[in-house]
Protein backbone atom coordinates (compact mmCIF):
# COMPACT_ATOMS: atom_id res chain seq x y z
CA UNK A 1 0.00 0.00 0.00
CA UNK A 2 1.48 3.70 -0.91
CA UNK A 3 2.00 6.16 1.50
CA UNK A 4 0.63 9.45 0.32
CA UNK A 5 3.03 12.52 0.90
CA UNK A 6 3.33 16.18 0.56
CA UNK A 7 6.45 18.11 0.74
CA UNK A 8 6.30 21.74 2.27
CA UNK A 9 9.69 24.09 2.08
CA UNK A 10 9.81 27.46 0.47
CA UNK A 11 13.26 26.41 -0.82
CA UNK A 12 12.91 25.10 -4.36
CA UNK A 13 16.64 23.56 -3.53
CA UNK A 14 14.78 21.43 -0.25
CA UNK A 15 12.18 20.24 -2.10
CA UNK A 16 14.32 19.12 -5.12
CA UNK A 17 16.43 16.80 -3.29
CA UNK A 18 13.52 15.61 -1.30
CA UNK A 19 11.81 14.54 -4.74
CA UNK A 20 15.45 12.95 -5.72
CA UNK A 21 15.68 10.73 -2.62
CA UNK A 22 12.14 9.92 -3.22
CA UNK A 23 12.24 8.82 -6.54
CA UNK A 24 13.45 5.17 -5.62
CA UNK A 25 11.04 4.12 -3.35
CA UNK A 26 8.25 2.62 -4.39
CA UNK A 27 6.00 2.80 -2.11
CA UNK A 28 5.97 6.27 -1.69
CA UNK A 29 4.00 8.84 -4.08
CA UNK A 30 4.51 12.52 -3.77
CA UNK A 31 1.00 13.73 -4.17
CA UNK A 32 1.58 17.71 -3.42
CA UNK A 33 4.20 20.11 -2.79
CA UNK A 34 4.13 23.49 -1.35
CA UNK A 35 6.07 26.32 -0.50
CA UNK A 36 4.47 27.96 2.25
CA UNK A 37 2.40 27.36 5.00
CA UNK A 38 -0.59 28.32 3.89
CA UNK A 39 -0.84 26.25 0.41
CA UNK A 40 0.28 23.36 2.98
CA UNK A 41 -2.82 23.46 5.06
CA UNK A 42 -4.99 23.81 2.10
CA UNK A 43 -3.10 20.91 0.14
CA UNK A 44 -3.15 18.94 3.42
CA UNK A 45 -7.24 19.45 3.67
CA UNK A 46 -7.80 18.59 -0.10
CA UNK A 47 -5.51 15.61 -0.88
CA UNK A 48 -5.87 14.15 2.95
CA UNK A 49 -2.10 12.90 2.60
CA UNK A 50 -0.71 10.34 5.05
CA UNK A 51 2.35 11.90 5.61
CA UNK A 52 3.95 15.42 5.51
CA UNK A 53 7.78 16.16 5.22
CA UNK A 54 7.50 19.54 6.94
CA UNK A 55 9.91 22.87 7.37
CA UNK A 56 9.90 24.78 10.42
CA UNK A 57 11.12 28.10 9.12
CA UNK A 58 8.67 29.48 6.59
CA UNK A 59 7.06 32.79 5.56
CA UNK A 60 3.38 33.24 6.13
CA UNK A 61 3.07 30.11 8.27
CA UNK A 62 5.63 28.35 9.59
CA UNK A 63 5.74 24.61 10.26
CA UNK A 64 4.44 24.70 14.32
CA UNK A 65 1.31 26.67 12.80
CA UNK A 66 1.01 24.31 9.84
CA UNK A 67 1.02 21.59 12.36
CA UNK A 68 -1.56 23.22 14.33
CA UNK A 69 -3.66 23.20 11.73
CA UNK A 70 -3.83 20.05 9.70
CA UNK A 71 -5.50 16.90 10.76
CA UNK A 72 -3.39 15.35 13.37
CA UNK A 73 -3.74 11.64 11.69
CA UNK A 74 -1.24 12.82 9.94
CA UNK A 75 2.52 11.87 10.04
CA UNK A 76 4.46 14.37 9.77
CA UNK A 77 8.59 14.68 9.47
CA UNK A 78 10.16 17.50 10.38
CA UNK A 79 12.56 18.96 7.82
CA UNK A 80 14.51 22.04 9.51
CA UNK A 81 17.55 23.76 9.90
CA UNK A 82 15.50 24.38 13.69
CA UNK A 83 18.18 24.93 16.66
CA UNK A 84 19.48 21.84 18.42
CA UNK A 85 17.41 22.73 21.54
CA UNK A 86 14.11 21.79 19.75
CA UNK A 87 15.13 18.69 18.64
CA UNK A 88 13.85 16.92 22.33
CA UNK A 89 10.09 18.54 21.13
CA UNK A 90 10.32 16.96 17.93
CA UNK A 91 10.96 13.74 18.80
CA UNK A 92 7.29 13.62 21.11
CA UNK A 93 5.42 14.98 17.91
CA UNK A 94 6.66 13.54 14.58
CA UNK A 95 7.95 10.35 13.45
CA UNK A 96 11.09 11.68 12.60
CA UNK A 97 12.88 14.57 12.26
CA UNK A 98 15.81 15.61 9.60
CA UNK A 99 18.45 18.42 10.34
CA UNK A 100 19.29 20.20 7.49
CA UNK A 101 21.67 19.52 6.19
CA UNK A 102 20.79 15.47 6.01
CA UNK A 103 22.05 12.06 3.97
CA UNK A 104 20.65 10.01 2.12
CA UNK A 105 21.61 7.41 4.98
CA UNK A 106 19.56 9.58 7.61
CA UNK A 107 16.81 9.96 5.08
CA UNK A 108 16.07 6.45 4.85
CA UNK A 109 16.20 5.75 8.46
CA UNK A 110 13.43 8.13 8.69
CA UNK A 111 11.45 6.11 5.53
CA UNK A 112 12.46 3.32 8.09
CA UNK A 113 10.41 5.29 10.75
CA UNK A 114 7.68 6.12 8.50
CA UNK A 115 7.38 2.63 7.54
CA UNK A 116 6.44 1.09 10.56
CA UNK A 117 4.70 4.16 11.87
CA UNK A 118 5.48 3.62 15.24
CA UNK A 119 5.78 7.27 16.47
CA UNK A 120 3.26 7.94 19.01
CA UNK A 121 1.90 11.83 19.29
CA UNK A 122 1.42 12.38 23.12
CA UNK A 123 2.20 15.57 22.39
CA UNK A 124 -0.24 18.67 21.15
CA UNK A 125 1.22 21.09 18.35
CA UNK A 126 0.62 23.77 21.03
CA UNK A 127 2.48 22.13 23.39
CA UNK A 128 5.38 21.40 20.65
CA UNK A 129 5.53 24.81 20.14
CA UNK A 130 5.69 26.01 23.94
CA UNK A 131 8.49 23.35 24.33
CA UNK A 132 10.30 24.66 20.98
CA UNK A 133 10.31 28.69 21.69
CA UNK A 134 13.47 30.08 23.80
CA UNK A 135 13.17 30.74 27.19
CA UNK A 136 12.00 34.33 27.33
CA UNK A 137 10.36 34.20 23.83
CA UNK A 138 6.27 34.42 23.88
CA UNK A 139 3.60 33.67 20.73
CA UNK A 140 3.19 36.95 18.68
CA UNK A 141 -0.11 35.51 16.79
CA UNK A 142 -2.30 32.95 17.07
CA UNK A 143 -3.78 31.04 13.95
CA UNK A 144 -7.39 29.44 13.34
CA UNK A 145 -8.73 27.47 10.91
CA UNK A 146 -12.41 28.31 9.79
CA UNK A 147 -13.11 25.82 7.22
CA UNK A 148 -11.24 26.52 3.97
CA UNK A 149 -10.29 29.79 5.59
CA UNK A 150 -7.14 30.82 7.96
CA UNK A 151 -7.51 33.47 10.36
CA UNK A 152 -4.44 35.05 11.79
CA UNK A 153 -4.85 37.05 15.20
CA UNK A 154 -1.76 38.42 16.48
CA UNK A 155 -2.05 38.92 19.86
CA UNK A 156 -2.07 42.52 20.88
CA UNK A 157 -5.42 42.53 19.19
CA UNK A 158 -6.57 39.36 21.32
CA UNK A 159 -8.91 41.24 24.14
CA UNK A 160 -9.48 37.56 25.81
CA UNK A 161 -9.69 33.98 25.32
CA UNK A 162 -12.29 31.65 27.07
CA UNK A 163 -12.02 28.01 27.44
CA UNK A 164 -15.18 25.88 25.98
CA UNK A 165 -14.86 22.14 26.95
CA UNK A 166 -11.60 20.71 24.38
CA UNK A 167 -11.82 24.51 22.70
CA UNK A 168 -11.06 27.82 23.00
CA UNK A 169 -12.88 30.76 21.76
CA UNK A 170 -10.72 33.84 20.87
CA UNK A 171 -12.43 37.38 21.06
CA UNK A 172 -10.88 39.93 18.82
CA UNK A 173 -12.13 42.72 16.96
CA UNK A 174 -15.27 42.08 17.90
CA UNK A 175 -15.06 38.77 16.38
CA UNK A 176 -14.51 34.95 17.72
CA UNK A 177 -12.97 32.60 16.33
CA UNK A 178 -13.29 28.70 17.97
CA UNK A 179 -9.58 26.45 18.05
CA UNK A 180 -9.36 23.25 19.48
CA UNK A 181 -6.65 23.66 22.39
CA UNK A 182 -6.53 23.88 26.45
CA UNK A 183 -5.99 27.35 27.93
CA UNK A 184 -3.55 25.86 29.88
CA UNK A 185 -1.22 25.85 27.15
CA UNK A 186 -2.09 28.95 25.53
CA UNK A 187 -1.26 30.44 28.83
CA UNK A 188 2.01 28.98 28.48
CA UNK A 189 2.51 30.41 25.34
CA UNK A 190 1.67 33.85 26.12
CA UNK A 191 3.14 36.76 27.79
CA UNK A 192 2.23 36.66 31.38
CA UNK A 193 3.48 40.43 31.77
CA UNK A 194 0.55 41.50 29.06
CA UNK A 195 -2.33 38.89 29.37
CA UNK A 196 -3.29 37.21 32.60
CA UNK A 197 -5.34 34.35 33.52
CA UNK A 198 -8.34 35.77 35.82
CA UNK A 199 -9.93 32.48 36.45
CA UNK A 200 -9.55 28.80 35.24
CA UNK A 201 -11.62 29.44 32.19
CA UNK A 202 -10.54 32.86 30.87
CA UNK A 203 -7.27 34.93 30.05
CA UNK A 204 -7.23 38.25 29.69
CA UNK A 205 -5.52 40.64 27.77
CA UNK A 206 -4.68 43.34 30.46
CA UNK A 207 -4.59 46.28 27.90
CA UNK A 208 -8.62 45.47 27.45
CA UNK A 209 -9.59 45.98 31.28
CA UNK A 210 -10.88 49.27 32.36
CA UNK A 211 -12.02 48.03 35.68
CA UNK A 212 -12.35 45.03 38.53
CA UNK A 213 -15.75 44.94 40.33
CA UNK A 214 -16.65 43.09 43.89
CA UNK A 215 -19.46 40.14 42.66
CA UNK A 216 -20.09 38.18 44.91
CA UNK A 217 -17.73 36.93 47.89
CA UNK A 218 -15.30 35.09 46.06
CA UNK A 219 -15.60 36.70 42.71
CA UNK A 220 -14.92 39.69 40.71
CA UNK A 221 -16.15 41.12 37.36
CA UNK A 222 -13.87 42.31 35.02
CA UNK A 223 -14.73 45.07 32.24
CA UNK A 224 -13.20 45.26 29.20
CA UNK A 225 -12.99 48.17 26.60
CA UNK A 226 -15.60 46.78 24.27
CA UNK A 227 -18.01 45.81 27.25
CA UNK A 228 -17.45 42.61 27.90
CA UNK A 229 -17.81 41.11 31.56
CA UNK A 230 -15.64 38.05 32.39
CA UNK A 231 -15.63 36.61 35.79
CA UNK A 232 -12.61 36.93 38.15
CA UNK A 233 -11.99 34.42 40.62
CA UNK A 234 -9.91 35.35 44.08
CA UNK A 235 -6.86 33.94 43.22
CA UNK A 236 -7.17 35.88 39.85
CA UNK A 237 -7.81 39.08 41.20
CA UNK A 238 -4.18 38.58 43.43
CA UNK A 239 -2.70 37.82 41.03
CA UNK A 240 -3.80 40.88 39.32
CA UNK A 241 -2.76 43.09 42.40
CA UNK A 242 0.53 41.49 41.79
CA UNK A 243 1.39 42.56 38.45
CA UNK A 244 -0.26 45.95 38.84
CA UNK A 245 2.22 46.76 42.04
CA UNK A 246 4.66 46.12 39.91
Amino acid sequence: MNIRAIIVDDEELARHLLREYLRTEADIEIVGECANGFEAVKTAAELKPDLVFLDVQMPKLDGFEVLELIDRAIHVVFVTAFDQYAMKAFDGAAVDYLLKPFSLERFREALHRVRRLTAAKPVTPAELRNQARAPGQYAQRIVVKDGARVHIIPVEKLDYAEAQNDYIAFRSEGRTYLKQQTIASLEAALDPARFLRVHRGYIVNLERIVKIEPDTKDTRVATLLDGSQIQVSRAGYARFRVLMSR
